[in-house]
């Protein structure tokens, strides 16, 4: 959400804003809303005070008995007078945070300018692309022949973008998700938390998920959403709040279950477990004092790198342009695993983990404040959020990595403890 003091007070630079977002100006249609909101405010209040007046004036002449009727009178007309306008200005306070809550966040001045994902721009790389003596396959694939990865029964059980894992692969998923929270808590300092998967209205609105994506989410009875990711929770653990400084950086990591309608995306990514409905993925998220979020998102990043290289996974790290970042982010840096099975075997990036400044543009949806020393003034808290890493590709990323000729899978070193086992192979029939 945006201060209405900055668009007020510099209408020019907030159309330039939202112009790097590929919107139109706004600020004239906005500020013209608040200033006959803050008319109104002004009328209410000089009616509320005269009110007021009128009432003591009408007592004093009733105690000298003298005629108060037209004291009266003015009273009651100003009682008769005032719901209406309060009510036009509930109405144009509503139409105010209707606009505010649809705009998306200010983009960082680094943030270079681009239309889609083809305009992204590549940071670094790490590690090295594996090389095969035959054709790799995919993890459908893969999963399929060892047995383990069902779609066909998942699809008969829920619908498509659903999937059955089995035997070795249930327990990798297990697996990978321990590894990452040990690695955020032991190594990084997250704080394990298991918060509910299932949020309200005013949850889903404060991270920005609502109202504008509606309908990607799962909406369930009694006004209750699906999170679409942990990201949702976390973040509002600090809603409604004034938080003291003293108690920041404030970093979270959660394992849970994630929902998406998927509705934006049609026909995108159909085959196997790259797009699903439901998915498994460990969080990261952080409150922070608004001068230390732009060394936390850096911070941020490198500890989800840090499990694609503890798996010996090849990967890049691209800085989204202006239209592929996200509605809420200021910035973000998404991580793309090298998958070589993909593209019928020619290798393609895929996206495992975006990480993201959101600056206090959640904040002031949430109404989440800080205080540096008692008695000062508050201010709005920075968050930030990232995948630490999603779990469904992650796993692909292992099986389409380790994959040898014969359709075992080699695991990653890093697994073999948590997996009791240093391959993957086929159920016996």
């Amino acid at each position: 959400m945006h201060d209405i003091r900055f668009i007020r007070d510099f209408p020019d630079a907030f159309d330039a804003a939202l112009a790097k977002r590929g919107l139109g100006p706004l600020s004239a249609e906005i500020t013209a809303l608040d200033t006959k909101r803050r008319a109104l405010q002004t009328e209410l209040q000089a009616m509320q005070s005269r009110r007021n007046e009128a009432s003591k004036q009408i007592g004093m002449l009733k105690s000298k008995g003298e005629d108060a009727s037209a004291l009266i009178d003015e009273v009651a007309e100003i009682k008769a007078l005032a719901p209406a306008k309060e009510a036009e200005e509930a109405q144009l306070a509503d139409a105010l945070s209707e606009h505010l809550m649809g705009l998306p966040n200010i983009l960082d001045d680094s943030v270079p300018q681009g239309e889609d994902e083809d305009d992204n721009a590549l940071i670094r790389t790490v590690g090295d692309k594996p090389s095969y003596s035959f054709t790799p396959q995919d993890h459908v694939s893969l999963g399929e022949g060892l047995g383990q990865m069902d779609f066909a029964k998942a699809a008969k059980l829920s619908g498509a973008r659903f999937v059955v894992l089995k035997g070795q692969l249930a327990r990798l998923e297990r697996a990978l998700a321990a590894l990452m929270l040990d690695t955020h808590t032991m190594e990084f300092g997250y704080s394990e938390t298991l918060p509910p998967a299932i949020v309200n209205t005013q949850t889903m609105t404060g991270t920005g998920q609502l109202p504008k994506f509606a309908d990607d989410l799962y909406r369930v009875e009694d006004d209750k959403w699906l999170i679409p990711t942990a990201e949702v929770p976390l973040t509002n653990l600090v809603a409604d709040a004034i938080t003291d400084a003293a108690s920041l950086p404030i970093r979270m990591t959660a394992y849970t279950p994630c929902f998406r309608a998927e509705a934006g995306s049609a026909g995108r990514d159909t085959r196997g477990m790259i797009r699903q409905h439901q998915f498994s993925k460990v969080e990261m998220v952080s409150v922070v004092a608004p001068e230390e979020s732009a060394a936390e998102l850096e911070r941020m990043t490198g500890c989800a790198e840090a499990i694609l290289q503890k798996l010996g996974l090849h990967y890049r790290v691209m800085k989204l342009c202006s239209g592929d970042t996200g509605f809420s982010a200021q910035q973000t840096y998404d991580i793309e695993v090298w998958l070589p099975g993909q593209d019928e075997g020619r290798g393609q990036y895929r996206e495992i983990s975006s990480c993201s400044n959101c600056g206090p543009f959640q904040a002031r949806r949430m109404k989440a404040r800080m205080r540096r020393e008692a008695g000062g003034d508050t201010e709005f808290l920075h968050t930030l959020n990232g995948s630490g890493l999603a779990l469904g590709r992650t796993m692909i990323a292992v099986l389409e990595n380790g994959q040898q000729e014969d359709g075992t899978i080699l695991l990653p070193e890093a697994l073999h403890a948590y997996m009791g086992t240093d391959k993957l192979v086929p159920l016996e029939a």
